[in-house]
C-alpha cells in the first residue's frame, strides 16, 4: 500500500469496508476469493498473489 500511496479507506470500497481492510492487514482475517479478484484488478496482477 505504501508503494502505491494508498490508504485503507481507498481499498475499503473495493474489498468491503475499512474494518475489513484493517483486519486483513493485521492478520485477523484472510482475503476471500472476491476480495482477491478485486485487488488483482486494482493492481494488475493475478488473484493468486493475494491467496
Amino acid at each position: 500500500m505504501e508503494q502505491h500511496a494508498l490508504k485503507q479507506t481507498y481499498l475499503s470500497a473495493e474489498i468491503g469496508g475499512q474494518s475489513v481492510v484493517s483486519e486483513i492487514l493485521t492478520g485477523k482475517r484472510e482475503i476471500n476469493a472476491r476480495q482477491a479478484k478485486a485487488l488483482a484488478t486494482r493492481f494488475s496482477v493475478s488473484p493468486a498473489v493475494f491467496i
